[in-house]
């Protein structure tokens, strides 16, 4: 397929997937270490509490608020020298 084919079923909104080679793809800075971390009884069902609200498991909630926190922090410092 030529690249201007490529591109124009892309700019229709096309599905383009098929005729991509994604055997190698990585996803930099995405590559996991696993960790152990204890929680007080308490956090942890506020953590399951708040989890089950918004329908993900707890594991996805520490990690979307560590994320947030952690981009904070950065925003705050380039921000604040």
């Amino acid at each position: 397929m030529k690249a201007s084919d490529f591109d124009k079923k892309f700019d229709d909104g096309e599905d383009i997937i098929e005729h991509l080679d994604l055997s190698n793809v990585k996803r930099p800075m995405q590559k996991t270490k696993r960790v152990n971390v204890d929680f007080p009884a308490w956090m942890l069902d506020s953590l399951d509490r708040e989890a089950n609200r918004v329908g993900v498991t707890r594991q996805s909630i520490i990690k979307v608020w560590l994320a947030e926190r952690i981009e904070n922090l950065h925003s705050h410092h380039l921000k604040h020298g």
